[in-house]
């Protein structure tokens, strides 16, 4: 999932020698933070964002009356995202009914503009998704087993995708793949793509949009991903080129073996249960002049602490989402969310690969690879 995350003080961690006030400081810092991305997925579910930027400045009355929902609870809602920064409010001394708020332009993007690449708001729904399933992931770090994407729902899916879909859509075609002359000319070609774990399917409609003569078959087997998936690929109207299968891969590898051009696995190679399975598959999948990519997230080249946001961001995931889907198959070797090169170079060792090269793409969440049959 990409996040711009900067050199804010809030992502600074203490020298773990910090006396107990700090700690203390942290922790009340991180219940505000729970809040505020609780409030978040309140104000997206209830559509009190998209209203604001409707609508303009609104007292809570007239947000609750747009969007039927309780004044009482708008107003809160208000108040808090105003003393939270996330509002503006025109006049506080105003009587409470009377204040009117606004979304201010940059706190809009990042909230409700679902084609931007500032667009973090789904990020909420990962949170809320695990919080349901708390006694579930509990459980499993007692006593085994994991909870599945399917466990955790709608909400996790979606946020994954939604999450993605600005990079996927405005990034991927348009400033990513120009840096790898091979694959962008073998796409400019008209190449067959093959893409594992495809998702909701906004890698596959971003390399068709951008390449018109390129085809792409997406693979993946949560089925609501795969029907959500089609239903994009018709709204983009790419439709006739894209086409999606709720399918594992190493079962289409037999009738695939060598027909694709290019085989592409986003940000999905650590969630496999069994990394080098796929990784096979893929091989077998590609044309021996093919070629192999996999985006994965920009984890640091190895372990240390205390780290900076986007380990930290990883770690946080991995503990509430992807470990835990991992390990819900039995027999999964449980990668995580924070895979790293050496560990993603093994597993493509183990697949027959020749080698894998760290492609030159910089990119502030996700690392680009290379794998050569």
């Amino acid at each position: 999932m990409a996040m711009p995350v900067g050199s804010s003080d809030l992502f600074e961690t203490p020298d773990p020698g910090a006396p107990a006030d700090v700690f203390a400081t942290r922790v009340v810092a991180a219940t505000i933070g729970a809040a505020e991305t609780l409030s978040i997925y309140l104000g997206r579910r209830l559509g009190w964002y998209d209203d604001l930027v409707t609508y303009g400045p609104s007292t809570s009355r007239e947000l609750a009356d747009r969007t039927s929902s309780q004044e009482r609870y708008a107003r809160e809602w208000l108040e808090q995202q105003a003393v939270s920064g996330w509002l503006a409010v025109d006049d506080v001394a105003a009587p409470a009914t009377a204040r009117r708020y606004h979304l201010p332009p940059g706190a809009a993007e990042a909230l409700t503009d679902v084609d931007s690449l500032a667009f973090t708001a789904p990020a909420a729904g990962i949170a809320v998704a695990a919080g349901r399933r708390i006694d579930d992931l509990a459980a499993a770090y007692r006593d085994g087993g994991g909870v599945s994407w399917s466990q955790l729902g709608p909400d996790a899916r979606e946020a994954q995708a939604a999450f993605n879909r600005p990079m996927l859509l405005h990034e991927l075609a348009q400033e990513i793949v120009p840096q790898l002359p091979y694959l962008h000319a073998a796409l400019v070609r008209g190449a067959r793509v093959a893409d594992v774990g495809c998702g909701e399917g906004w890698s596959a409609i971003g390399l068709a949009r951008a390449f018109e003569r390129a085809t792409v078959e997406g693979f993946d087997l949560d089925e609501p991903s795969v029907t959500a998936a089609s239903a994009h690929a018709a709204d983009a109207g790419v439709a006739d080129r894209v086409r999606f299968s709720a399918v594992d891969a190493a079962d289409i590898a037999a009738d695939a073996h060598g027909s694709f051009d290019v085989v592409t696995a986003f940000e999905c190679v650590h969630d496999l249960p069994d990394p080098v399975a796929v990784l096979r598959t893929m091989r077998s999948m590609v044309r021996p002049d093919g070629y192999v990519l996999v985006m994965d997230e920009r984890t640091a080249d190895r372990f240390t602490a205390p780290a900076g946001p986007v380990e930290r961001l990883l770690y946080g995931y991995s503990l509430l989402c992807c470990l835990p889907d991992g390990l819900s198959t039995p027999g999964s070797v449980g990668t995580g969310t924070v895979m790293r090169p050496g560990l993603l170079a093994r597993y493509a060792a183990d697949a027959g690969f020749d080698h894998l090269e760290v492609l030159p793409i910089e990119h502030e969440f996700f690392r680009f690879y290379r794998l050569h049959p």
